[in-house]
């Protein structure tokens, strides 16, 4: 790539790995407000910190063409919360947080963001917008201010503090994403998903595992209602059962979503990611049913990957149905994973390189939760 003089860049045609997010960032496009945390910046993607303080607002919002974030902030803020010692977050409550990163892209590249996966595990919306944006988590060509989180506990009361990380963020040059032949050239070289379910076309469909082969019929888990506050921040913490029902396998191999619960469930297939792409899981297709599968759809290169100790992990679904209850069987259609191309591949993939808390990963909990032991 040439760095040019005044900064600008031939940035290549993909999803920008670690060391071209790192030069982003040495060109001024990325903008911190403190230096880098350790293994911020990841394998495809930038983990974003909450900044110094809250706004609770009386709804969602998008700025639209004619505002900034913090103008619609006044007008909408019901008080202001002090981050920099920890605050607790309400569940079905809607926060604001400012976030360290702020964005002065190149013009050619864009910048998408999502949850991290501990995030979505723990039913907690977030949604990053910018200064007269249009959409959520969508962050266009060559956009200049800074960047914002939406926060909605939808599940537990959390605690959070400057510096957490809760959301992700990918940059990317032109169109990334695969076609349907080129999904299927992509499976048939390297092996996309492992005893698929149905055939490889527009990105690979995933089928729900309910008979908990191998695990004494564990399914999933359905949240709790009433629970104590979730540090974010801390690892292998709690109690499983504080916080979860487990759910195991009936005779029919059937499960029906309650619109008002939250479920921790697991995919049939097991999944790969090869070194040269990143994936996305769709977190609705209205074909298949009225459900939310996954907040949480970044897929790093690497995931699955030999390699990077993977051979192969199943993706973990973040259910909720939407309006309705709504009847799964063992082997149905839940949900969809689009390929895109790097731009570069990483130095380090997603795995063993990291200590990725995902990888080789079956039915798994966030990381915020000891090891459970499934009845046998």
């Amino acid at each position: 790539m040439n760095i040019q003089a005044n900064g600008s860049a031939d940035w290549p045609n993909g999803i920008f790995s670690a060391s071209l997010i790192n030069q982003l960032i040495e060109t001024g496009g990325i903008k911190l407000a403190k230096k880098p945390d350790q293994a911020q910046v990841q394998p495809a993607s930038l983990d974003l910190r909450l900044g110094e303080k809250a706004f609770r607002v009386r709804a969602s919002f998008l700025p639209g063409p004619d505002h900034t974030v913090a103008e619609r902030i006044e007008t909408l803020k019901l008080h202001e919360i002090d981050l920099r010692q920890g605050a607790v977050l309400e569940r079905d409550c809607v926060y604001l947080v400012p976030l360290l990163e702020s964005l002065n892209l190149p013009k050619n590249v864009s910048a998408s963001a999502n949850p991290k996966s501990s995030t979505g595990r723990l039913d907690i919306f977030t949604r990053v917008i910018g200064d007269k944006t249009r959409g959520f988590d969508k962050i266009p060509n060559g956009y200049k201010g800074p960047l914002y989180i939406e926060i909605s506990p939808q599940t537990f009361p959390i605690l959070v503090r400057t510096g957490s990380r809760l959301s992700q963020m990918r940059f990317r040059v032109g169109q990334t994403g695969l076609d349907i032949d080129e999904h299927k050239a992509l499976h048939k070289e390297q092996t996309l998903v492992f005893n698929p379910n149905m055939e490889v076309a527009d990105g690979v469909a995933l089928s729900i595992d309910l008979k908990g082969e191998g695990r004494g019929g564990l399914i999933g888990f359905r949240s709790k209602r009433h629970t104590a506050v979730i540090d974010v921040d801390k690892k292998d913490a709690l109690e499983v059962l504080d916080f979860w029902d487990p759910l195991y396998a009936n005779d029919k191999n059937e499960l029906i979503l309650d619109p008002d619960e939250f479920y921790i469930l697991v995919s049939r297939e097991s999944l790969h990611v090869p070194p040269d792409y990143a994936a996305e899981m769709m977190p609705f297709d209205p074909l298949v049913g009225e459900f939310r599968v996954h907040y949480a759809g970044f897929f790093d290169p690497g995931f699955g990957h030999s390699a990077a100790g993977g051979e192969g992990s199943r993706a973990v679904l973040e259910v909720r149905s939407r309006e309705v209850p709504f009847l799964l069987g063992h082997g149905q259609t839940i949900g969809r994973l689009l390929y895109e191309r790097m731009a570069k591949r990483p130095e380090q993939l997603y795995g063993s390189d990291l200590g990725s808390n995902y990888q080789a990963q079956k039915l798994k909990l966030s990381k915020h939760f000891k090891e459970f032991e499934p009845n046998e």
